[in-house]
């Protein structure tokens, strides 16, 4: 008889980075004679992720080898397949005051301790190089590519012990990787698909998961609610939407709802590698990669999400990504389809711009039941209404 079970950890444990009340208590004595270093929201979202073990078998930030290996080869050094450099970067006039083999205190912008990492390595790094690499693109207007450009010349490589973690919004749904994986387990779901989502759930949105959910167990909706573009509606805003749509439209039994608390990177292709790889941390055994997965503006192909993955040995990548084409609604099929399973023209498939959803909510208008659930679409014209 074959056993089922959860897929291991990327790497094959849980790496949690996270002291205990004793070890914290004296990382908080030690850090008062330490260099200090004011990290923001990105990193405050990589020493969570880094904590709760999403990022392993991550221990911390990248060293010089890990770095170069993932930037150029999206593998880190030891060969397991990794696609996005978490880094720490500090400017010239911070590395003045820290040296390799020493420690550093991160804080946040009250001052508050948040980790300690031992700086095992200080190296420059070539930031085009890892635009053109990372975002292939090296224009300063790509969200991801501008962070990067404004950030510090150095690197600092080594391990962190995280004392606390950024303000727990969303609570309720914020699991750990041990505890989704618990989750999973209590509901007796071995086959588990993860979708990663920045924006509230559409039609076709939904349409691809519940494809997805007819192979599998249980569907991991796993919104992203760190750090994202300016002009991305709000996470609070988009969690509501979520759970809306999960009480009228989904099967309770079959669907969890959890958050990710990364930054999003923007990053396309490679992001959606990045994106697999976490869920599989958290327990997932599949994941979804639509249309442009992580893409922003027009600097991805449209399907180069799905192309990328095929440059990675699927053993080693631990996960089954689950292709989708472009979704609709067939006013001649009379239902939700794709690209793949539609003989129709473009012209009888219900489709809209993101831009022109924004016209229409921004003047009350619901957009189209073939588009969006009304009840999504009435959150979402009452929180333009307020902002």
């Amino acid at each position: 008889m074959t056993i089922h079970q959860l897929p291991a950890p990327h790497g094959g444990m849980l790496v949690l980075n996270q002291a205990g009340e004793a070890e914290s208590a004296d990382l908080l004595a030690k850090s008062a004679g330490l260099p200090r270093i004011t990290i923001g929201s990105r990193q405050l979202a990589d020493l969570e992720m880094l904590a709760i073990g999403a990022y392993s078998p991550l221990t911390g930030f990248l060293r010089r080898a890990d770095y170069l290996s993932v930037v150029n080869e999206m593998h880190l050094s030891n060969g397991l397949p990794w696609s996005i450099p978490i880094t720490l970067a500090v400017d010239a006039e911070q590395i003045a005051h820290l040296k390799e083999g020493g420690e550093v205190a991160l804080v946040d912008t009250r001052g508050d301790l948040q980790a300690i990492l031992t700086i095992e390595e200080i190296y420059p790094y070539d930031k085009q190089l890892e635009a053109s690499k990372v975002y292939r693109t090296q224009k300063e207007q790509h969200p991801g590519v501008r962070v990067l450009y404004q950030q510090g010349d150095f690197l600092l490589g080594g391990p962190v012990r995280v004392i606390s973690l950024q303000e727990q919004s969303f609570a309720r749904y914020r699991y750990t990787p041990m505890q989704s994986r618990a989750l999973f387990a209590e509901r007796g779901w071995t086959r588990v698909v993860g979708f990663q989502t920045r924006n509230p759930v559409h039609r076709a949105h939904e349409y691809i998961q519940k494809c997805a959910l007819e192979t599998v167990d249980g569907l991991y909706l796993h919104p992203l609610v760190g750090d994202t573009k300016e002009d991305d509606i709000p996470a609070e805003v988009r969690m509501r939407c979520y759970e809306v749509l999960l009480e009228h439209y989904y099967p309770a039994d079959r669907v969890l709802l959890g958050v990710l608390p990364a930054a999003m990177r923007y990053a396309g292709p490679r992001e959606a590698v990045f994106h697999a790889l976490m869920r599989k941390n958290y327990g997932c055994s599949h994941f979804i990669v639509g249309r442009d997965h992580a893409g922003v503006g027009n600097y991805y192909g449209t399907y180069d999400a799905h192309a990328i993955f095929a440059e990675f040995d699927t053993a080693k990548l631990g996960i089954t990504p689950m292709f989708f084409d472009h979704a609709f609604f067939c006013r001649v099929c009379g239902s939700m389809a794709s690209t793949k399973t539609c003989p129709h023209g473009a012209d009888q498939h219900v489709t809209l711009s993101g831009t022109k959803v924004r016209q229409m909510l921004q003047a009350g208008q619901t957009p189209p039941p073939e588009f969006s659930r009304p009840e999504v679409a009435r959150i979402l014209i009452e929180a333009m209404r307020k902002a």
